[in-house]
């Protein structure tokens, strides 16, 4: 008999199709579609869920992935608080960010629990025949050359044991640690124009917003930062502040901690301290920093990076759980292609590059010029420079709209490759404009520009990328 610390002998090397490292909502996701295509997924976990993570305030992106799942019906039940939009008090101005302006069906979202979110997307998967094990930690990853074949793993609990697993493709879904980004291929930058700390507790009896779309998350902004604030369905109130790292550590040391830092801040949002006036505090306060980085490669023989194992930009438009499916969707795509034969490796992970990379940067240009400028409307006209939408001057705020709310990330990749070039120009040109002027962009790792060759991507009735008929151009979506 072993003791809780021992390790048993390795079990026989396993073997499966694909193996998925996180049970996040990446990994959950790639993994659940995977199955449904028939493909035979294995995921390991390194804790047991339920879990807690932050990341509550969830884009309307999220539902036509959901559908894809199968399991859009259970969340609604859920629930969760409906999201209809954002309220933003910025400097001197303050607008709605209202989803019902979307075109399509997909006008909503939801404002979550994430311990319950998450939980729910990875039971989907294991019920789509995904093989989950929780509690399991890959503690190494074995190569042919370039491309990863195997992991090492171990478990945790009363029964330590430790094995062995083969596969054919990897996802590396295993979030902020970066299992092949900061292991292996150690490509990980960190953006030095958001060196910023988070700091956040949960509040009960707080008072709703008072404006804005229902179920709207608040952000306001204080002269060092900015705070957010999101109902949930349990009756608690998240309430967080960004602020600049820096400047955070100076304050703190002036006021004697993070909590007087925060009650601080708090002084200086007046919406935000209103609505909090009378609430109680039922959380201690936690802590993130360093945040904010981006693998230069998010792809490679027999991988790809999904989530924030690849990269995360910043709370501001909350982001996080929308790059982590959107993602998880375009690897899902891109290996089924692979293994059915369709495509060859080169060009659906040249596809799955571009693409996903596109999304996170063209976002990263938006947060960047919000932190740059308080004024709405410069912030609408250089969001509209990023589609390759052609919108009249007076539907700026739809083009801001659509990129925010991730649904233009969607549009462009079913469009396909005249979308992603032409958006891809774009966000160049910007590149070029405000090179000098903007920390944040100015240290942008430089778009990959290989061809994809006339790739899209293909929800229905199948998920996979496809090729364009060369006499016919690759169909878009509207929502």
């Amino acid at each position: 008999m072993t003791g809780p610390h021992e390790n048993t002998a390795d079990r026989p090397a396993e073997r499966t199709r694909v193996l998925v490292i996180g049970g996040g909502p990446g990994g959950s996701t790639a993994a659940a579609l995977l199955a449904r295509q028939g493909i035979e997924v294995t995921l390991l976990e390194s804790a047991v869920f339920p879990r807690y993570h932050i990341g509550e305030s969830i884009l309307p992106s999220v539902l036509p992935i959901l559908d894809l799942l199968g399991i859009r019906e259970k969340i609604e039940k859920h629930g969760f608080v409906r999201k209809d939009g954002a309220y933003f008090e910025w400097g001197p101005e303050n607008w709605d960010l209202n989803f019902d302006h979307l075109s399509g069906a997909n006008r909503y979202s939801y404002q979550v629990i994430r311990s319950e979110f998450d939980h729910l997307l990875l039971e989907h998967a294991r019920s789509q025949g995904v093989r989950v094990r929780e509690a399991t930690k890959v503690t190494e990853i074995l190569f042919e050359g370039e491309r990863p074949v195997a992991a090492r793993w171990v478990s945790a609990g009363d029964r330590s044991e430790t094995g062995r697993i083969d596969f054919d493709f990897l996802v590396d879904a295993s979030g902020r640690a970066g299992v092949m980004a900061t292991k292996y291929l150690r490509n990980r930058r960190y953006h030095e124009a958001f060196k910023n700390i988070a700091v956040w507790s949960y509040w009960r009896d707080v008072k709703p917003l008072d404006r804005g779309p229902q179920g709207a998350i608040a952000v306001c902004s204080v002269p060092y930062g900015w705070f957010w604030a999101i109902p949930l369905h349990d009756g608690t109130t998240s309430v967080g502040l960004v602020a600049k790292r820096s400047t955070f550590v100076e304050e703190r040391e002036r006021l004697g901690g993070i909590e007087a830092v925060y009650r601080d801040a708090l002084g200086q949002c007046p919406r935000i301290a209103v609505m909090v006036e009378n609430a109680t505090k039922v959380s201690d306060f936690k802590v993130e920093q360093d945040y904010s980085y981006v693998s230069d490669r998010k792809s490679g023989p027999g991988y790809v990076l999904v989530g924030d194992a690849a990269c995360f930009l910043d709370p501001l438009l909350s982001t996080g759980v929308h790059l982590s499916t959107f993602s998880a969707l375009l690897g899902a795509a891109s290996i089924s292609a692979v293994l059915d034969g369709e495509l060859s490796e080169e060009e659906a992970m040249n596809f799955y590059e571009k693409a996903y990379h596109q999304a996170y940067e063209r976002l990263l240009v938006v947060v960047s010029f919000f932190y740059k400028s308080y004024n709405r409307q410069s912030q609408f006209f250089e969001a509209d420079k990023l589609t390759r939408r052609e919108r009249h001057m007076l539907h700026l705020y739809e083009s801001f709209l659509h990129i925010v709310t991730g649904i233009e990330d969607l549009d462009d990749s079913t469009a396909g490759e005249e979308a992603l070039e032409s958006v891809a120009e774009r966000i160049v040109q910007q590149q070029r404009i405000t090179a000098g002027h903007n920390e944040a962009l100015n240290s942008m790792p430089t778009s990959p520009r290989e061809a994809v060759g006339g790739l899209y991507l293909e929800l229905e009735p199948k998920l996979r990328i496809r090729r364009a008929a060369p006499s016919a151009p690759a169909p878009g979506v509207t929502g």
